[in-house]
C-alpha cells in the first residue's frame, strides 16, 4: 500500500519523563535504594504518539501548553527535533511544565506525575475555526487535563464538524472516578483506543467481553491494546484479533501504547482495513520496547525501517 501523508493534529498533555532503570530494590519509606540508569526524555502519552507519528512520515502538529521553564524549552526542542510542528503549543508564564517520575521494574513500572501546566489547556486553544487543514485529531490522557475533560463532548463535536476523523486514548484516571460519559461522547470518536484495564475500569465490567458489550451501542471502531496478547479490533459487527510481535530485545514498555496508536492511526489515515491498522499498531508497540523511553526506538525513518526488517523480516510501507 502507498501511504498517504495526511495531516495529523495531536491534542494533549506535555511533560518530561525522568526514568530510573535497574533499580536495586523497591523503595521503602525512610530508606534509600539505588538505580543504575537514569534518562531524562520527552514524556507524555500525547507527545510520544506525535513524535513517533512524525518519525513514521506523518505530517504531525501538536496542540498543548507548557510552562515558562527549562522543562518547557526541552519539550519544544525535542518535539521540533522529531519534526513535530509546534505552532499551537502555548507557553504559560508563571506555570511549571509537567514531569513524570518513572520507576521501571522489568515489564512493569510505577509512575508519579506532577501535572503542572496540563490543566491550562482548553478547547479554545484548539484550531477549530472553519474547515480544518488537518485530516485527523488524536486526543490522549484526558483525565490529566481538567480543562479538556470538562468540554470533551463539545471538543469532539467541533472536530467532526470541521471535517476531521477522531481518535481517543483516555489513559488511566489517577482519581479512579472515570468521569467520562461514553454514551454521549463515543459516537463522535472514530477510533477508541483503551487497554484492557482502562476499558474495564471505565465500564465497571468484570470482563473485557462484558466491557465491549457495554460500549458497543456507542462504538464506531475499538482498537483494544492487550499487551503481550496483541490487540483486538471491533467495528460494525466485525471482530478481529491480531497477535503481538515476539522479540528478545526488551528494554522498557514506556510509550508502547502510544507507539501502537501512532502505527494504527498512520494506517487508518491511509484508508487501510482494520486488521492492517492493528498489525502496524502491534509492530510499533513492539519496536518501542527495544529502546529506552517512549521515542528512543524511533529515529530516522530508514533506520527504523531497517531495524524492523532485522527484527521481524517485515518491509515497512513508507510514505
Amino acid at each position: 500500500m502507498t501511504m498517504s501523508n495526511g495531516k495529523l493534529l495531536v491534542v494533549g498533555e506535555l511533560n518530561v519523563d525522568l526514568i530510573l532503570n535497574k533499580i536495586h530494590t523497591f523503595p521503602q519509606l525512610g530508606k534509600e535504594t539505588l538505580a543504575d540508569e537514569m534518562n531524562l526524555c520527552l514524556g507524555s502519552s500525547s507527545a510520544i504518539m506525535a513524535a513517533n507519528s512524525a518519525a513514521l512520515g506523518v505530517d504531525t502538529t501538536f496542540c498543548g501548553v507548557v510552562g515558562d521553564d527549562d522543562f518547557g524549552d526541552f519539550m519544544l526542542r525535542e518535539l521540533q527535533k522529531k519534526s513535530v510542528r509546534c505552532e499551537h503549543v502555548r507557553k504559560i508564564e508563571g506555570q511549571k511544565t509537567g514531569c513524570t517520575f518513572v520507576m521501571n521494574y522489568g515489564q512493569d513500572r510505577a509512575n508519579v506525575t506532577f501535572p503542572g501546566a496540563m490543566h491550562a489547556l482548553t478547547m479554545h486553544d484548539i484550531p477549530f475555526a472553519g474547515p480544518s487543514e488537518y485530516q485527523h485529531l488524536h486526543l490522549s490522557s484526558v483525565f490529566l487535563q481538567q480543562g479538556i475533560l470538562k468540554d470533551i463532548e463539545q471538543l469532539l463535536i467541533s472536530a467532526k464538524a470541521s471535517g476531521m476523523t477522531t481518535s481517543l486514548d483516555l489513559q488511566w484516571d489517577p482519581a479512579e472516578r472515570w468521569a467520562f460519559d461514553y454514551a454521549r461522547c463515543l459516537p463522535y470518536v472514530d477510533v477508541f483506543m483503551p487497554n484492557e484495564s482502562e476499558l474495564r475500569a471505565l465500564t465497571g465490567a468484570d470482563s473485557v467481553h462484558d466491557a465491549i458489550e457495554e460500549i458497543r451501542p456507542y462504538l464506531n471502531t475499538l482498537a483494544l491494546k492487550m499487551g503481550g496478547k496483541g490487540s483486538l479490533g471491533v467495528r460494525e459487527g466485525q471482530q478481529v484479533m491480531v497477535p503481538a510481535f515476539k522479540w528478545k530485545q526488551f528494554v522498557d514498555a514506556i510509550g508502547a501504547g502510544d507507539s501502537f496508536n501512532a502505527g494504527f492511526i498512520r494506517q487508518y489515515m491511509a484508508g487501510a482495513d482494520l486488521e492492517d491498522c492493528l498489525r502496524e499498531g502491534n509492530l510499533m508497540g513492539a519496536l518501542n520496547t527495544t529502546a529506552a523511553g517512549g521515542t528512543g526506538a524511533f529515529g530516522d525513518l530508514h533506520q527504523l525501517s531497517e531495524h524492523i526488517q532485522e527484527l521481524w523480516g517485515i518491509e515497512l510501507s513508507l510514505p
